[in-house]
Order: C-alpha cells, then structure tokens, then sequence
C-alpha cells in the first residue's frame, strides 16, 4: 500500500511538476488553497503534507500545519519556501514541521526528505503503540512474584529506574529480562521518552552495525541512502540491547565509545553524532566468564556492569509458580472467550514438578496451549503440550510450596511466607 502525499500550492505548475514526480511511488493528492487541503486531510489518510510557506492567503503553511497537527494520527509536514524566506521556515520548523526546502525544488532531495520523514513517522508510532503496551503490561506493578528474590529485584529496579546508571541484566533465556529492562524505562524520567529494543543476535556484525549506529548513502553495497540507527532513535529514551554477549569484537569497540562519550559516527561518515541515551544491556551468557576467557572485552564488561540484575531461573523460585500461573490462565482464557477457572490436582502437580527449563516463557506457552485445547472449565494434564507432560521431574520444596499442593493451597503458601519475610506487616507485604 502506497503512502499518501498532498501538494499543497497555488501555482498550477508547481502542483503538477511535484505530482508528476512523486506519483510512481506516492498516492498523490493536490490543492491550491487552504481550505481544499483540509477538506483532503479531513476525508483521506495523508502521511506526508507538502505546502507552500505563503500563497494567496497569508501564513498558509502555518495555519495548514497548526491544523495538521490536531489530526491523529497527524502528517509529516514539509514546508516549501522562496530562498529569501529560509527564516520563516525555520520558525515552521520550530511549531512542528520536519523540515523545508527551498524553490525551485531539488526532485531529488525531496524524495530522500519524504522516504526519511515516512521512516520517523513508522518509527513514532511503532514506539507509540510499545510506550501503551509498557504502561500497560509491563510497570513493575505486573512483574509477578513473591519469592525472596524477586523482592530483591524490585527493589533494585526503583533505586536504579530514576538514575542515568547503565545496567546488565543477566540470566537464562526465558527469565523475563526484556520486561525488566521496560520497567526500568517506564519508572525512569524518560518513561517518556523512546524505548528501542535490538536483538544483537539476529543480525550478523555488518548489519548489526548499520543497525545501532546508521550508516550515510553508499557507505557500503545497497546503501542506497541515509539511514538513522537505533542509537539516534533513542535519543533522551533507552535502548535495550538483549544478547549483548553475542556481538563482534569490532562491534564492542565501537560501543565502548558511546559507553564513554555518548557518541559515535554513521557508517561512511566522519561527522560525529551525539545522543542522551540509557543503555540497558541482557546477556543469557556470563559476562565475567566470557572477559575471563578473552571472548568479551574487560573494559566494555565494566562500562555495562554499574548495576548487575540477575534473574533466578523459575525452578529456584517456585513459590512464584502460583502466581504466575494464575495470571496466565485468567490471560489466556479471556483472550480466548473461554471459562476456565482452575488446574486440575494432576495439572497442579505437573506445574510443581516440572523442570521449566525455558523458564517463565516456557510456563506460559505451557499455559495458553492448555487454555487453547482444554474443552472443560479446568486444566488437566493433557491440556499441556507433550513435552511439558513427559519431562516432569522432582520439584523443589520453597517458600512453604510442596509436591501434593492444590494451586490454591500453593498460592496461601506464598502469601505466608511473604508476611514472614515482612515482619508480618500486611501493608510491606501487599507492596512487595
């Protein structure tokens, strides 16, 4: 599907000169006058507005762009204007439009100018809907758990949310590290702000390089123009870079330097770029076993390590297992339309003794297979998917929770041995 561009001038010769232009690659609508672009913006999508600074009536653009900006989801706004006006479209610039060029236009810069603003407004909403679903789901309110450890976590998690400190979050996959990592951005003063999440192991160094940092037109084979990396997409946010211990050693030296200078230069460029950005790093690997084994640098290991989280894995908090349990059914059967109210005493027993290797995220695609196929309005054993049912072991005994238990019963386990671990103070106990 094509993105929609409105022209908007009252010279014949330029409205047309710029659809005849833009129509290969653009749905492209005109209009010569104010009130014809906002009857276009109020009746079509339009992602990109490009209008004249002054026309027949005064402020044009101003007035196109003021009302622009009321539109949700609002346009891109490119203002065009006569060379002698570059201050007036500065001064559009400062009330909210991308950017200007000037007449006569350059084709060629413009299209580069409208795929850039098309790529920032895909990036602005992409955050947007991320920024609903962290406020949502992923406050530290919703990481669930009463063991011991996890209280410990949270309370890191508060201390070091509002501070500039980077932090290294450590522990095997599955343990819910990304969900720490959104916490922290969303009790931080730039909750705000971007939150970017690169998975350093998806991409191999060549791209993974273009990918955080950006690279300029023909900075290698198919770079056929400008692209802004992750690091400048988080500017005055937080960018999350999950499996850490998997990236180059090239790779490491450049991200040293943004560590130590909050800086750094595009592929292909000598221009240095500067950004205010927290890094939240995750590795399911040792950090310190791999600087010790010369497979990480020891100097980029102590930049990322000011505070070191370390998520236990789910076996050595089963006392958490209830809980978790619990909200992953009332979950997955909403989501389905279904009426499922509890685990069997098998089903309990199998989520007591099983090894949960994959951790958290293994417990709760456990979980919604079983919500998915249950037919009754409770859990049994063969609800799970098999693997789950054949790799049952011996569980650990923790936090009052013992094989035998009903959920129900493990769930009160929970509850008490939070009060104990309070003081028996109900308030602390709620909070934890």
């Amino acid at each position: 599907m094509k993105s929609v561009v409105l022209i908007v001038d009252d010279e014949k010769h330029t409205r047309e000169g710029l659809r005849r232009a833009l129509e290969p690659r653009y749905d492209v609508y005109v209009a010569d006058s104010l009130e014809s672009a906002i009857n276009v913006l109020e009746s079509e999508s339009v992602d990109v507005v490009l209008t004249d600074l002054r026309m027949q009536e005064t402020d044009t653009g101003f007035k196109l762009l003021d009302r622009a900006k009321t539109l949700t989801p609002s346009p891109v706004c490119l203002m065009m204007t006569a060379f002698g006006s570059v201050e007036v479209a500065v001064e559009a610039m400062k009330r909210g439009a991308y950017d200007y060029l000037t007449k006569p236009i350059d084709i060629d810069r413009l299209e580069i100018l409208i795929a850039r603003a098309l790529r920032g407004r895909s990036m602005e909403t992409e955050v947007r809907t991320l920024r609903k679903q962290v406020d949502k789901k992923f406050g530290i309110e919703n990481i669930l758990g009463n063991s011991p450890r996890m209280k410990e976590i949270f309370e890191v998690i508060e201390q070091v949310a509002p501070s500039r400190a980077t932090v290294l979050i450590e522990g095997e996959s599955g343990t819910g590290k990304e969900l720490i990592a959104q916490a922290i951005h969303t009790l931080s003063p730039r909750r705000n702000s971007p939150f970017v999440a690169v998975h350093c192991a998806a991409l191999p160094a060549t791209l993974l390089e273009s990918e955080l940092f950006g690279h300029e037109k023909g900075a290698f084979t198919g770079a056929n123009e400008k692209r802004i990396g992750r690091f400048e997409y988080a500017d005055n946010g937080t960018i999350f870079l999950d499996e850490i211990a998997e990236i180059e050693p090239q790779i490491q030296t450049k991200l040293l330097r943004v560590l130590q200078e909050r800086s750094f230069q595009r592929l292909g460029s000598n221009k240095t770029v500067s950004v205010d950005v927290r890094i939240v790093a995750a590795s399911n690997k040792s950090l310190e076993k791999m600087v010790a084994e010369g497979k990480f640098r020891e100097d980029l290991y102590f930049r990322l390590n000011v505070v070191r989280i370390e998520l236990p894995p789910l076996r050595e908090r089963v006392e958490d297992i209830p809980i978790l349990a619990n909200a992953f059914l009332r979950e997955f059967s909403t989501e389905n339309g279904k009426r499922i109210t509890e685990f069997s005493p098998e089903a309990v027993n199998l989520l007591q003794t099983h090894s949960w290797r994959g951790n958290v995220r293994e417990l709760r695609s456990a979980i919604e297979h079983a919500v998915v196929l249950a037919r009754g309005e409770k859990i049994t054993p063969k609800d799970f998917p098999p693997g789950i049912r054949q790799q049952s072991g011996p569980g650990s005994a923790a936090g009052g929770v013992r094989p035998g238990m009903t959920l129900e019963e493990m769930e009160k386990a929970a509850i008490v041995q939070a009060l104990k671990d309070c003081g028996e103070h109900r308030t602390k106990a709620a909070l934890k």
